[in-house]
């Protein structure tokens, strides 16, 4: 009997476990891939293929309540709710956006909620200040306000949000290029398990928190890996976008425990990013120092 009641007991701790979870929903820069105008070998593959690789994006599913949540919203928000949508529980409900920052990849997808398209009622959308007073004064966005097809809830930098009984989240400020909003990056916590999601960043040593600190506070990491190295955009002043190339954070990092490494899955690639193919050499580096790289449709249980 005792057994039984033990056996139960282990089922009941690991289906708990798997209630909370984060599905990848896109791991491509604003422009995602290919870009633009691209004829170069990075993308000339994709073109022929008529293959795409969505703009970085994170869901939120907490099966227990049938509820999901968004993270960024993208050009690729149709794509991403319906994958969203497949991962979460039958008659799950959307219980809103949370966004990072005002450019163009991660908050753009809002204009699908608009009367031309969705003709949402009342989505919520979370935003810090600065980022919320962009979308109050500036249209298009500011009719999704006044049609009530969004509906914007102001959240603060380091104060704790309880999003369900299993799930809480807390935004960080970031520095990053903030010429319409100040940055943010979200600490996911579950049940069990906690994500840090940091997409987009300026060099580490710009933040006047260590990342490193943040790391030991957290089980995953998804980390702005915009460029692997300086070389990608020939031409281009590299300084005016100041990502953290993945060359430097794996330096940063490789004295790390095997166990803090383990934590950081890369993301948010430019569309000359090596990778975002899997059998990059580059790729294989990564993951042979022990580091991963996300990809559309991974799932991790918090």
């Amino acid at each position: 009997m005792k057994k039984i009641a033990f056996s139960l007991l282990l089922f009941s701790v690991s289906l708990f476990g798997q209630e909370v979870s984060i599905v990848v929903l896109g791991t491509a820069q604003d422009a995602g891939a290919p870009q633009i105008a691209c004829e170069k070998e990075c993308c000339r593959d994709l073109w022929e293929m008529q293959k795409t690789e969505a703009v970085v994006a994170l869901g939120l599913i907490d099966r227990s309540e049938k509820v999901h949540f968004l993270f960024e919203a993208t050009p690729n928000i149709s794509q991403q709710l319906n994958l969203l949508g497949d991962q979460a529980e039958p008659n799950s409900n959307f219980k809103g956006v949370f966004l990072t920052h005002a450019h163009i990849g991660h908050y753009s997808g809002l204009m699908y909620f608009g009367k031309e398209a969705l003709s949402a009622k009342n989505i919520p959308v979370y935003a810090l200040p600065k980022m919320t007073e962009f979308l109050q004064t500036n249209g298009p966005w500011e009719q999704l306000i006044a049609e009530k097809n969004i509906d914007i809830n102001t959240i603060n930098a380091d104060r704790s949000i309880r999003l369900t009984e299993q799930i809480t989240l807390t935004p960080l400020v970031v520095p990053h290029r903030d010429e319409y909003s100040e940055t943010a990056g979200y600490i996911i916590q579950g049940p069990n398990k906690s994500v840090l999601f940091i997409p987009d960043i300026d060099k580490w040593e710009r933040w006047k928190i260590p990342i490193e600190t943040v790391l030991r506070k957290v089980d995953y990491a998804f980390l702005d890996a915009t460029f692997f190295d300086g070389k990608e955009l020939p031409g281009r002043d590299m300084t005016s976008i100041p990502h953290p190339f993945v060359k430097e954070s794996m330096q940063r990092f490789d004295g790390l425990a095997d166990s803090e490494k383990n934590k950081i899955h890369f993301i948010h690639f430019n569309h000359t990013n090596p990778l975002l193919k899997n059998t990059s050499g580059e790729s294989i580096i990564v993951e042979e120092k022990g580091y991963h790289i996300a990809r559309t449709g991974m799932k991790i249980n918090l």
